[in-house]
Parts: C-alpha cells; sequence; structure tokens
C-alpha cells in the first residue's frame, strides 16, 4: 500500500477482503467467472436429475442409472416451473414464449458451462495486458466487461439452439418423426459436426481462440463499449470453433450432462493444443458415428 487512500487497516476483517476483492480486478473476475460456471453445471446437474427421473425404464439414456442414484433435492417453485418448462416435449398452458425463453437460458446454462471453462486463456490473457496498464498508470476496463461481451454472444446462440429445439418438437409432437427419422436426423447432426472439424473455418476461428494476444493487444482500448464489442467478436471467434459440436447434443439427448461434459473438456483440449490432431481425430469419430447410426437407422 502506498497510500492513505489505499490503507484498510481501520476495517475489520470482512471489510478488508471486501475491500481487496474491489481493487483487484483479476481475483474479481475469477471469483465471478468460476462461481458462473459452478452454478450452471450444479443447474444441469439438477435439471438432468429431474429428466432422468422423468423418463421410463425403457427409454432412458446413457448415465440415467447413476443420475437416478443421486438426491434430487426440493426446488423453489420458479426453479421447479423453469425446470418443467424446459424438459416438457411441448410448450405448457398451450403457450409457446415462456418454454422458448426457458430453453433459451437451458442453452446458455449449457454454453456458460461447456464454453466459459475454455474462454480462461483469453481472460487471463486481458488481465496480464490489464495489470500491464495499470503499472503504467494507464486506464483499465474492467475484465468483467469483456466476458459480459463474450457471453452475449452465446446468448444470441442460445435463442436460436432453442428456435432449433422447439422446431423439432413441435415437428416430433405432429406424429411425422418416428424412429428412422430420429435416427436419420441425429445422423445429419453428427455428420454436421463431422464434416466441419476439418474446414477451414473452423481452423480459422480455432487459431483466433489459441492467439488471443494479438487480437486483445491490438484491440485494446480504454472505452467499455469498445472491450465489450471485443468481448462479443472473441465470443463469435469461439461460436465459430463450437456451434457444430454443439449439435452433437441433439443426437445424443440435450439434457444429456454426460456428453455436455465431454463436449467442455474436449473443448478446453482442442483450444490448448498446438496441433490439429485433437480436432481431426474428434471429426473423424463424429463421421463414424454418422455413418454407423444412419445404417442403423435405414
Amino acid at each position: 500500500m502506498t497510500g492513505r487512500q489505499d490503507d484498510f487497516s481501520h476495517l475489520d476483517s470482512a471489510g478488508r477482503a471486501t475491500a481487496d476483492i474491489a481493487r483487484n480486478p483479476r481475483l474479481t473476475v475469477n471469483l465471478v467467472v468460476g462461481a458462473g460456471i459452478l452454478l450452471a453445471w450444479l443447474s444441469l446437474a439438477a435439471m438432468a436429475v429431474r429428466a432422468a427421473e422423468g423418463r421410463a425404464a425403457g427409454i432412458g439414456a446413457p448415465g440415467d442409472a447413476l443420475l437416478k442414484t443421486l438426491p434430487q433435492l426440493p426446488l423453489p417453485d420458479s426453479l421447479a416451473r423453469f425446470f418443467a418448462l424446459c424438459l416438457s416435449a411441448a410448450p405448457l398452458d398451450g403457450d409457446i414464449g415462456p418454454r422458448a425463453g426457458a430453453l433459451t437460458a437451458m442453452w446458455f446454462l449449457m454454453a456458460t458451462a461447456t464454453m466459459l471453462p475454455s474462454a480462461a486463456p483469453m481472460i487471463r490473457t486481458y488481465c496480464e495486458i490489464a495489470d500491464t496498464a495499470r503499472i503504467r498508470h494507464e486506464p483499465v476496463v474492467h475484465p468483467l466487461v469483456l466476458v459480459a461481451g463474450y457471453l452475449s454472444t452465446w446468448l444470441a446462440a442460445s435463442a436460436g439452439f432453442a428456435a432449433l429445439t422447439l422446431a423439432i418438437d413441435a415437428f416430433a409432437s405432429s406424429g411425422q418423426m418416428f424412429d428412422p427419422v430420429l435416427g436419420i436426423a441425429g445422423a445429419v447432426a453428427l455428420l454436421v459436426a463431422g464434416l466441419y472439424q476439418f474446414s477451414g473455418l473452423k481452423e480459422a476461428c480455432l487459431k483466433k481462440c489459441r492467439n488471443p494476444f494479438a487480437i486483445l493487444f491490438s484491440n485494446w482500448s480504454a472505452r467499455p463499449a469498445a472491450i465489450f464489442r471485443l468481448g462479443v467478436a472473441q465470443g463469435i471467434w469461439c461460436l465459430g470453433c463450437c456451434w457444430a459440436l454443439m449439435l452433437v447434443m441433439f443426437a445424443v439427448g440435450v439434457m444429456n450432462v454426460f456428453w455436455m461434459a465431454l463436449i467442455g473438456l474436449f473443448t478446453l483440449i482442442e483450444k490448448q493444443a498446438a496441433s490439429r490432431l485433437p480436432t481431426r481425430l474428434a471429426g473423424a469419430i463424429l463421421l463414424v458415428w454418422a455413418a454407423a447410426l444412419l445404417v442403423v437407422s435405414l
């Protein structure tokens, strides 16, 4: 501490801890991001348990046996209603608006849980640049503004995934979607995801995600709006990497928490790897899986 304005010794322990958090943006963003990821996973796990309990024994999804052994904690009415809207195959009370909002929130929780951890290197890089600027007594925008811009991209994408979910549910409830059609639709989703792993656009987006320093440094600004747009841009590069992988959830079950964890782990590994091997290996697996599912369905 270099001045009286930084002297918090007169405060109690809680006050000193609060002051330390307030003047340490890196600590604040780590706490907020970590808490957000944890809350998203807890919400999705609770929703997955409800989904497993609601499925009949003959049509269980992978992992249902394990999920059914977990305790089903009592939920507030608002949260129980949210889960019901997400897990129902048709709009409750004939109103599609609340279900669309709930599905958007559900997909946003999935994006926060699986994609935000892979953005940690980008956030850390921003904090390192910000620390250097702060040492030089230059104005710095809080890292949470960058995170907010990043998440806003995924919120918009979540609305798109929610609309696709509603369309699939509507088609299924009309009676036109039977087992072979479901299998073919799943195979198409896997085929698109597998082919995209080999595309030039995927590689270009992946390079941007792997090397955030150049983008962050060249677009550095002391204006919050500019940093928010920078977060949006980083979110778009991340979406460009991972949108096709999110389609896999339509093939394995949207509320399959085990596949969510696998996709999140793979995304983290893929963005840290120096070679294209993980990307191409995943693409090959998805293509073989798509072919096998197509053969079985036909």
